[in-house]
């Protein structure tokens, strides 16, 4: 062999030994930045949907909480807990790259090479945002249980974990926390229980108007659907149609909506009676409409063992839905400002009629139950819907003192909250369907406009 052929394979053996070197060191670094933190997935949701039991219990209890303000608490902490654990769960992507106005807020980060335990995270993040969500007028006593438990949380979540791993997931949970609380502050919304009627505001005194039909003389959160949503198609692109002419002609196609209305009354059966109170939702006695949801969504992921990631993801989706669905319902309420049942009733048809719920202060056209419900039923159907079918029986009520009630699948439940309105005498029955319309319309953007991660348990 010449030395020229011997030199070159020299420099071959070489390159291929160098070549071999840096693929070797490249991949210790690439072995080296893999974060060891067992999977979202791993952890159970049991002490998450504890959390909205308490949630459910401070809102309840919590001056100025009604229906709007309540499903922003809820969408707020949400969203906080699915970025706290967001990182354990394969496929996941960042909500502030996709809510609106959230890409200016920069996300904590966490440490290469360090451990994380996500459910440590998520109960600092959970915590936090809650004392932040009801702020100025949570009571002494709720603060305490929100102590309480995430103290007792922790001990348990904790009792595995080296110190390291413990404060840095803590830490980090609080840090998302004071993240998404920021975000908040500027979505109009920010505070708003201080001021929940949004005073002073002015209402037109055409016929058609909106008047007080009980002791709130003030219409509920006038400008509320000038808040920002989670996603701009929620508002920009739902907007029902107008309403049926006002008219007080006997023939007319409005006169036809209240008499619908007065008759349905007039003439409820027992169960139809019981159906309006068991969806009435009324604030600070319940936990308000999105509350009631919110219940039904932790007790399927209760009943069905969920992880702390399907969990989390669950109480995303419904969350941002739940907060659109009040901004688009409330936008259009007072666009409208339509006046409610009770008050063409009385004023054309009979004037000692009486509706079976309390008429809530705000104009009739659209309801804000089938909103919402319309809404939530498309993300339950997108966690546990089997072909549009998911009986279940809704057990949530009970602690009111209603019999629980069955369901063959979630548009059923939608549709019976939907006429409950029409049974309480609260509501035209444009306000329903077009209601759930619209809720319908904002469920289906959060499913499918926003990038999620693949089923997981």
């Amino acid at each position: 062999m010449s030395n020229k052929i011997s030199l070159s394979i020299k420099k071959i053996s070489f390159a291929i030994l160098l070549a071999s070197s840096i693929l070797f060191l490249d991949s210790c670094s690439k072995d080296k930045e893999i974060v060891d933190s067992p999977e979202t997935e791993s952890y159970s949701a049991n002490f998450l949907i504890d959390y909205y039991d308490l949630v459910c219990e401070t809102t309840k209890s919590t001056p100025g909480f009604f229906p709007p303000q309540a499903a922003r608490a809820y969408g707020y902490i949400s969203i906080a807990n699915y970025e706290a654990v967001r990182n354990g769960i394969e496929g996941a992507k960042a909500l502030n790259t996709q809510l609106n106005g959230f890409s200016s807020y920069k996300m904590p980060t966490p440490e290469p090479n360090q451990k994380y335990n996500w459910a440590i995270a998520s109960n600092a993040a959970v915590a936090q945002i809650i004392r932040y969500m009801y702020g100025k007028n949570l009571k002494p006593s709720n603060e305490l249980a929100i102590e309480d438990m995430e103290r007792s949380n922790h001990k348990e979540l904790a009792a595995n974990e080296s110190s390291d791993v413990v404060a840095q997931s803590q830490q980090y949970g609080y840090a998302v926390a004071d993240v998404i609380y920021n975000y908040s502050k500027t979505d109009g919304g920010h505070e708003a229980y201080l001021d929940p009627f949004q005073q002073p505001y002015t209402m037109p005194s055409d016929p058609y108007c909106w008047v007080p039909t009980g002791a709130i003389t003030t219409p509920l959160s006038p400008r509320w659907g000038n808040n920002r949503p989670f996603l701009d198609i929620n508002v920009e692109k739902t907007k029902v149609p107008m309403p049926v002419q006002y008219s007080e002609v006997k023939d007319s196609e409005f006169y036809r909506e209240a008499m619908t209305t007065y008759h349905q009354v007039q003439n409820n059966t027992t169960e139809q009676r019981e159906i309006a109170k068991y969806w009435s939702d009324d604030p600070f006695v319940t936990c308000t409409p999105a509350g009631h949801t919110f219940n039904i969504l932790s007790q399927i992921l209760f009943e069905d063992r969920a992880t702390l990631a399907k969990a989390s993801l669950g109480y995303a989706k419904m969350g941002i839905a739940e907060n659109d669905a009040f901004i688009a319902c409330w936008k259009g309420k007072y666009e409208h400002i339509l006046l409610r049942p009770v008050t063409y009733i009385h004023r054309h048809i009979d004037p000692s009629w009486k509706t079976v719920l309390g008429t809530p202060p705000s104009p009739s056209y659209t309801s804000g139950h089938s909103c919402e419900m319309g809404a939530g039923s498309r993300i339950l159907a997108s966690l546990f819907g089997i072909n549009g079918n998911y009986q279940f029986t809704d057990y949530s009520q009970t602690q009111y003192g209603f019999y629980a009630r069955s369901f063959s699948n979630f548009e059923v439940m939608a549709e019976e909250c939907a006429n409950s309105k029409l049974y309480g005498g609260i509501h035209f029955p444009m306000d329903n369907s077009k209601g759930l319309q619209l809720g319908r319309a904002v469920g289906d953007n959060v499913n499918k406009r926003l990038s999620w991660p693949d089923f997981i348990r």
